[in-house]
């Protein structure tokens, strides 16, 4: 090896060894946690494939279905995740308040007044419980003909899957720590219209929650797709880009300054995307820059629309043969949404994805507020922010503005501000995360509203 390539090697690996030393030494300092790395190891596959099997085996769940047999219906289903829900929180001694919240509504797809409930089960934060991170999938399901509430309808992937999934982090979950609110909600009406996403986030709007995410898990269990395609290693999550409140004026603000893919909820995607490279490295993060599917939605849908940071989790590669289809062989063709389609190990990987995420965002601070930026005609940058309870320090981030992670940051301690000298505030985009004294991080935020995870209201300019 030439000389200066050696030396190079040196000093990089001493470098490295100066960093970790520094970050051993400084608590306030992001770091690799043993509990998320157990987390990461702990979804059991039994329990998946028991919570699914058992949901399938109620026929149907669809909406408008029985409610009042034992035995077949959404009722039946809804019950039966009750008592999972208060089972698991006897084990933890009380630790899981189970609420049902519910709305009567009327639409396209429900032509009678009919109640849609959502079965919630909260575990409080120990210090901070009105900031929130949630975990939902639908209990709903449907055949080819959305009004058919009578016919068979397995819904084992959509979206017993994503059920399994919350269901499974809230075992795991329920007699850890928490500082923040961790929220499990298994909801109704997706099909007919995302009722059940609509009817929890105006639970949350009504008790004051600060949502800091709501990872919506739908459709995530197979992992082979109806072009053949398989894809075992990896999971798409879908983010808005621009938050679905802005307004016109600060339309114009972004469009000028930047933020059109650093909305809080995309830097949520990328929290987990690096979550997921850290813990998970047989497992990644697809980011996918839309908020949905095409011409498709989920449940996450309504808490964008309340301001609400929300991110949808799908496996990568869809068989359509499976959704939304009346049981039947057709050409050799089997059609249908049966337990025979999932992957329990894929299951596993995307249950452990959720529940890291839910676990570091709740042992860290809640993302620094009011985050500034200035720097004109300046050749530094400077970056300002409000403190956060239960921040130790904080981390600045910069990253090329074609860039899709964050590629450079650093520890500025514990204040409301810092200079980045020689760094030029046209040619990046930057960002501002808070860390624990235990060293687990927030998500970043970008400056102004565009990246703001604050609820907003029309009178908040940019920073």
């Amino acid at each position: 090896m030439p000389r200066l390539a050696v030396s190079y090697a040196l000093a990089a690996f001493v470098a490295m060894q100066v960093s970790a030393a520094f970050a051993q030494s400084n608590p306030a300092y992001p770091h690799e946690q043993p509990d998320l790395h157990a987390l990461a190891a702990a979804p059991d596959e039994t329990q998946l494939r028991n919570t699914i099997t058992t949901l399938v085996e109620f026929g149907t769940r669809h909406t408008l279905s029985d409610t009042m047999s034992k035995t077949r219906g959404i009722g039946a289903a809804r019950r039966w995740v009750h008592s999972r829900f208060e089972a698991l929180s006897h084990e933890c001694g009380g630790c899981l308040e189970v609420v049902t919240p519910s709305e009567t509504v009327t639409g396209k797809r429900i032509p009678k007044p009919t109640e849609v409930m959502d079965i919630v089960a909260i575990k409080r934060g120990s210090s901070d419980p009105q900031r929130v991170i949630l975990v939902t999938g639908h209990l709903d399901s449907r055949v080819s003909d959305v009004m058919d509430a009578t016919s068979d309808a397995p819904g084992a992937n959509d979206d017993a899957s994503g059920v399994a999934a919350l269901m499974e982090a809230a075992r795991l979950l329920s007699k850890q720590d928490n500082r923040a609110t961790l929220v499990f909600a298994a909801l109704s009406g997706e099909e007919q219209g995302l009722y059940g996403g609509k009817v929890l986030a105006d639970y949350a709007k009504a008790h004051g929650w600060r949502v800091e995410a709501d990872l919506n898990n739908d459709i995530i269990g197979n992992s082979r797709g109806e072009n053949g395609a398989s894809d075992s290693t990896s999971v798409r999550v879908f983010s808005e880009g621009t938050r679905s409140t802005e307004t016109p004026d600060e339309a114009k603000i972004r469009n000028y300054a930047g933020g059109e893919v650093d909305s809080p909820s995309r830097n949520v995607a990328r929290y987990m995307a690096s979550l997921a490279d850290q813990y998970l490295p047989d497992f990644h993060v697809r980011m996918i820059y839309r908020t949905d599917r095409y011409g498709r939605g989920g449940d996450q849908v309504p808490f964008l629309e309340e301001g609400y940071p929300a991110v949808r989790v799908t496996e990568s590669h869809e068989d359509y043969t499976h959704q939304h289809q009346t049981l039947r062989t057709d050409h050799g063709i089997t059609y249908g949404d049966t337990i025979n389609g999932i992957d329990f190990r894929y299951l596993a990987r995307v249950t452990a994805l959720n529940t890291i995420t839910m676990a570091a965002m709740a042992r860290a601070p809640a993302p620094p507020t009011q985050v500034g930026i200035r720097g004109a005609v300046a050749t530094d940058t400077t970056l300002k922010w409000q403190k956060v309870a239960g921040a130790a320090s904080y981390r600045v981030h910069w990253r090329d503005t074609t860039a899709p992670q964050w590629q450079y940051s650093r520890i500025v301690g514990d204040v409301d501000q810092t200079v980045l000298k020689d760094v030029v505030i046209d040619d990046w985009f930057f960002g501002v995360s808070a860390v624990s004294n235990d060293g687990y991080e927030s998500p970043v935020e970008f400056p102004g509203v565009a990246g703001s995870f604050e609820p907003l209201t029309p009178k908040k300019t940019a920073q």
